[in-house]
């Protein structure tokens, strides 16, 4: 197996979720009372992925997994129950995975990179302005270790086809030896950049809030970047 596992210590990852994921929820201003909230909430489920998954679990993901009564918990669970058809680099379309940069410069060429390529299927229009939010989390303990190789792994092949169902056999290997918390890499997209990869939601540590970047496209692939707020705290 490439890479080893060694010992992390790393805070203030940065994670970019779409800005409207920061919004009150939607059903919130047509209840009068908490209980009339926490009903609408029920019906909610009905239909909402995250909810459901938080009640019964996933295909690949148990409910006890999820993340509960801490702050941020949402965020958290949501990264495990969204999944894109097919999954991503480290974790299938069964259950999902944290995936954060070590820089924001890297966080914000990774999410562009996978915005510009749901923009080409959705037709290369390229038009397109989301508002990102930064949030900060940390980490500590035993992570499979890519960085330094002398030769990168198939797993890190820039081709989605090629690099994804390497990543995800590796991923898969390593949860069911139970050994390590997720996987840190080199960047696929941003030279010299590290990615972290979790792989279960208790991982994911001291969630908070930083600021919001504006990624803008205009007919080209590659989008317009602007800071629009400033770290808060």
């Amino acid at each position: 197996m490439t890479g080893k596992a060694a010992l992390l210590r790393q805070a203030d990852t940065i994670r970019l979720v779409s800005s409207a994921r920061l919004r009150p929820p939607a059903l919130q201003p047509l209840a009068d009372s908490h209980a009339e909230l926490a009903d609408l909430a029920r019906l909610e489920s009905a239909t909402h992925g995250r909810l459901r998954a938080e009640e019964g679990g996933l295909a690949g993901l148990e409910a006890r997994e999820l993340a509960f009564n801490v702050p941020n918990y949402t965020f958290i669970n949501a990264a495990f129950v969204y999944t894109r058809p097919g999954g991503n680099r480290f974790n299938d379309d069964t259950r999902g995975a944290w995936y954060c940069g070590f820089e924001v410069a890297t966080s914000l060429d990774e999410v562009a990179f996978h915005l510009s390529r749901a923009l080409a299927d959705a037709g290369g229009a390229f038009v397109n302005e989301t508002v990102y939010a930064e949030l900060y989390a940390d980490f500590n303990g035993p992570f499979h270790d890519l960085r330094g190789l002398s030769r990168r792994p198939k797993c890190l092949h820039p081709e989605i086809d090629i690099g994804y169902p390497a990543g995800q056999a590796l991923a898969a290997d390593l949860r069911k030896a139970g050994r390590v918390l997720g996987v840190v890499y080199p960047s696929v997209r941003h030279a010299r950049g590290t990615c972290l990869a979790a792989f279960h939601p208790y991982v994911v540590q001291n969630i908070r809030q930083g600021a919001l970047w504006r990624l803008t496209w205009t007919g080209s692939p590659q989008p317009a970047i602007r800071q629009v707020t400033e770290p808060r705290g």
